[in-house]
C-alpha cells in the first residue's frame, strides 16, 4: 500500500494545503510506511472552519432544509461508504493494527449502521413544537441546529467513532470540521471521497489531518461552536478547560477501566462464552476504551475464573492485521507498545502473577505486537487495577460476596463500560443498575446505536448515540407567543 494524498477536503473541493509538512502512516504490522499527506496547520484549519460557517450560516443552507431532506443526503453518504467497504477495513488495519476480522465487524457496516439511525432519527423526530404557557398565551420550543462542530477523532476505532459525531450532527443541521488522529489518516481520505460522491452540500463535511497542537487551535477558534472529543482522559481535561472558559458545549467520550464481574453461577465454558468475552474484554488488541480489563471473580471460584481466562488469552491467535485468522494484532505505535510493556512491568513489580503472556512474541520480529497478557491476584488498588493500559492485558481481582464485587467495580476513577456474567439475567440486571458507569451489559457487550453512550467520573462528559446523542447538537430555543 502506498497511498498519497497532497490535498484536503474543504468547502466541497480539494485544497492544497498551507505548509508542506506531511504525516506519513505507518503499517503496524510491519513498520513500513503506507503512504503520505499533508499535515494541516492552523491556516488549514481556519479555512475549513470558514467553509464550514459559511455552509452552516447560508439562509437557504444545510441548517435550513427540512430534516427529511438533509436524511435523504445521509443515506446516500451511507450508500457511498458501503461501497468502499473493503477499502476501509485494509487502511484502517494497517495502519492501528485492528485485526481485519474485527474491521469488518465495526469499521464497516457499524458506522453507516449509526449514518442511517440518525438518518431516520431526523425523519421521525419534532423539531418544534407548540405548548401552552401556565402564565397565559402558547410558548413555541424550537430544538435548532448547534452551529459548526469540531470533532475530534481518535485512532482506535476512526470510522466508527467518526461517525459518533458526523451523524447527529449532519441530522441536526450542524456543519463539520473534522481533524482524524495522525495515526489514521488514509481512511479518512476514504471519507471524504464518499462525502464528495454522496453530495453532501459543500462546507458541510470538512476533513484537516494534523497534529495536537492544531487540534488546540480548533477546539479554541472563536467561530466553532460545539466541540466533540473522544480520546484519553489527559487530552479532554485540557479540551474540557478550554470549552468551559468560551462557554462552549463539548462532549468529551475518554477512558476507562471497567469491571467485568463474574458471578458465582456464571457459565465459564469458553465455547460458548469465549466470543462474548473476548468483544468485551480484548477487543481490538486491548486498544477500545470500554472493556472490562478489570475482570472481579468470586474467591471461591477465583482459580477457575483464572484458569479460564488465561486459557482464553493463549487461544487467541496473535498475527499480522491483514490475517483474517488473526484475533490479537499489533498496537497502533512503538510507543503505544512501549507504554504496555511499562504497565506490565509494574504489575509484576506490585506483585501480581503473570498466568500468561508478558513479552512480545519470539515468532514476531517485525511490527508492534504484544501477547494477550493475564494478572491473578491483582489489588484493585495498584497501579494495572487503576489506570488504563490500552492494551491486550487483564487484572484479575478476587471478591467476597455481590456487595464487595459492586464495592471493588465502583472503586474506580473510571465508568465507561462494564459487564456481569450470570446464569441467571435478571440478577444479572440488577447487579449491573448498582454499578456507577455510563453504560454495563449482561453476559455481552457492544454499544447500540439506539442508546446513549458515554461516561461518568473520568470517562467524560455528554453522551453519543440514542435520541439523547441527536439532542447534543441542538440548542432549544423558546419564543413566548
Amino acid at each position: 500500500m502506498d497511498l498519497r494524498y497532497d490535498t484536503f477536503f474543504i468547502g466541497g473541493a480539494w485544497v492544497r494545503p498551507s505548509t508542506d509538512r506531511v504525516i506519513i502512516p505507518i503499517d503496524a504490522s510491519t513498520e513500513e510506511p503506507l503512504g503520505r499527506v499533508p499535515e494541516g496547520a492552523a491556516a488549514d484549519v481556519d479555512a475549513a472552519v470558514a467553509a464550514a460557517r459559511r455552509a452552516f450560516d447560508d439562509p437557504t443552507g444545510w441548517a435550513t432544509w427540512e430534516a427529511a431532506r438533509r436524511a435523504g443526503v445521509m443515506e446516500r453518504l451511507a450508500e457511498e461508504i458501503d461501497k468502499r467497504a473493503e477499502g476501509f477495513v485494509a487502511r484502517v488495519s494497517a495502519q492501528n493494527g485492528m485485526p481485519v476480522a474485527v474491521a469488518r465487524q465495526l469499521e464497516i457496516g457499524y458506522p453507516s449502521t449509526v449514518l442511517r439511525y440518525f438518518a431516520g432519527l431526523a425523519r421521525e423526530s419534532v423539531f418544534t413544537d407548540t405548548r401552552p404557557g401556565l402564565l397565559g398565551g402558547s410558548v413555541e420550543v424550537r430544538r435548532n441546529p448547534v452551529g459548526v462542530v469540531a470533532a475530534i477523532v481518535p485512532w482506535n476505532f476512526p470510522q466508527a467513532l467518526a461517525m459518533f459525531k458526523i451523524a447527529p450532527a449532519m441530522a441536526a443541521g450542524c456543519t463539520l470540521v473534522i481533524k482524524p488522529s495522525p495515526e489514521t489518516v488514509l481512511d479518512a481520505y476514504l471519507l471524504a471521497e464518499a462525502v464528495e460522491a454522496a453530495g453532501v452540500p459543500a462546507g458541510v463535511v470538512n476533513i484537516v489531518p494534523a497534529g495536537r497542537e492544531v487540534g488546540a487551535h480548533l477546539v479554541a477558534h472563536p467561530s466553532v461552536d460545539k466541540v466533540a472529543f473522544t480520546g484519553s482522559t489527559l487530552a479532554g481535561r485540557a479540551i474540557a478547560e478550554t470549552c468551559g472558559r468560551l462557554l462552549r458545549p463539548v462532549t468529551l467520550e475518554l477512558g476507562g477501566k471497567s469491571a467485568a464481574i463474574v458471578l458465582d453461577d456464571a457459565d465459564l465454558d469458553l465455547s460458548t462464552i469465549g466470543a462474548g468475552l473476548f468483544g468485551s474484554t480484548l477487543l481490538n488488541n486491548g486498544q477500545t476504551c470500554f472493556l472490562g480489563t478489570r475482570v472481579l471473580a468470586p474467591r471461591a471460584r477465583y482459580a477457575e475464573v483464572v484458569d479460564a481466562f488465561t486459557a482464553l488469552a493463549e487461544s487467541l491467535r496473535v498475527g499480522p492485521a491483514a490475517d483474517p485468522e488473526t484475533r490479537i494484532g499489533p498496537l497502533a505505535t512503538a510507543r503505544q507498545r512501549e507504554r504496555v510493556e511499562s504497565a506490565v512491568a509494574a504489575g509484576r513489580t506490585s506483585g501480581a502473577r503473570v498466568t500468561t503472556g508478558g513479552a512480545r512474541p519470539k515468532e514476531l520480529d517485525r511490527g508492534w505486537f504484544f501477547e494477550p497478557t493475564v494478572f491473578a491476584d491483582v489489588d484493585n488498588g495498584s497501579f494495572i487495577a487503576r489506570e488504563e493500559v490500552f492494551g491486550p492485558v487483564l487484572s484479575l481481582i478476587p471478591y467476597d460476596g455481590v456487595d464487595d464485587a459492586v464495592r471493588i467495580a465502583n472503586d474506580s476513577d473510571f465508568g465507561l463500560g462494564g459487564t456481569v456474567w450470570t446464569a441467571d439475567p435478571a440478577r444479572g440486571a440488577e447487579v449491573a443498575r448498582r454499578v456507577r458507569t455510563g453504560t454495563i451489559g449482561v453476559n455481552r457487550y457492544i454499544p447500540d446505536p439506539a442508546a446513549p453512550f458515554g461516561g461518568v467520573k473520568s470517562s467524560g462528559l455528554g453522551r453519543e448515540l440514542g435520541p439523547e446523542g441527536l439532542t447534543a447538537y441542538q440548542q432549544f430555543q423558546s419564543i413566548y407567543l
